[in-house]
């Protein structure tokens, strides 16, 4: 008997209780899986494995290796089924006599060519294709010349003597710690990260009403009596 020709792409999904096999386009991956087809193996160690259950002894042993007798004696009952599922798969894929490829109808094949859609790809669809990927490209583009012509820099001063300090502390929100070395805000770190100082050698924390400085942990403003956000 010859040697089985077909797709490369494909899973064997048989047991001990029978054959089955799926099929994938060897373009896109669109998958087709064969009708199962029972094992005559299978049958027998299912009978093995029932009179184990009933009556123990070497009838369990036997069922329990069934799949293993199954491995060594089935293999012309495997192929049938292989060969029976191929004939199948080959009703419905195309083979392109151009590339060898075999491809479903659906997405890769051209019908009208009667070749597959990588070797003659259908001029509409990829004139429309293209005609998206275009435009897509032409939007991105122009998006970024905009964009390139508004300023978001304008206010920066990018001079050599530029210098940048931390808020003042009306400018913070409220009750924020602050690093008692440089006044940058700490939030709920144990080191400030500008300066590196210890977070607990900071004292000073700011009222949300009236902005005047307290000692951390104060639990109400000593200037207006509001409640500070960071006391616990």
């Amino acid at each position: 008997m010859g040697m089985i020709q077909f797709v490369a792409n494909y899973d064997d999904l048989s047991s001990d209780r029978g054959y089955q096999f799926q099929f994938r386009c060897d373009k896109c991956g669109n998958g087709y899986t064969s009708r199962f087809i029972s094992s005559k193996m299978g049958m027998a160690g299912t009978l093995l494995r029932t009179a184990g259950s009933l009556f123990g002894g070497w009838a369990g042993t036997a069922g329990a290796n069934s799949y293993d007798v199954q491995r060594l004696a089935a293999g012309p009952e495997h192929d049938s089924a292989l060969r029976q599922a191929m004939e199948e798969g080959k009703e419905y894929f195309h083979q392109c006599t151009r590339c060898g490829k075999w491809v479903c109808p659906e997405v890769c094949w051209n019908e009208k060519a009667n070749l597959c859609g990588e070797c003659a790809p259908d001029f509409e669809e990829e004139l429309i294709a293209n005609r998206s990927q275009a435009m897509a490209e032409a939007a991105r583009q122009q998006l970024q010349e905009k964009a390139m012509q508004q300023n978001y820099v304008g206010q920066v001063d990018m001079s050599p003597s530029a210098s940048y300090a931390a808020a003042g502390a009306d400018e913070r929100p409220g009750s924020t710690p602050v690093c008692s070395k440089c006044s940058a805000d700490l939030g709920s770190a144990k080191f400030c990260p500008q300066c590196g100082t210890p977070a607990s050698a900071s004292t000073k924390q700011f009222c949300p009403q009236c902005g005047t400085g307290a000692e951390r942990g104060a639990r109400f403003c000593p200037e207006c009596g509001g409640k500070l956000g960071g006391s616990k």
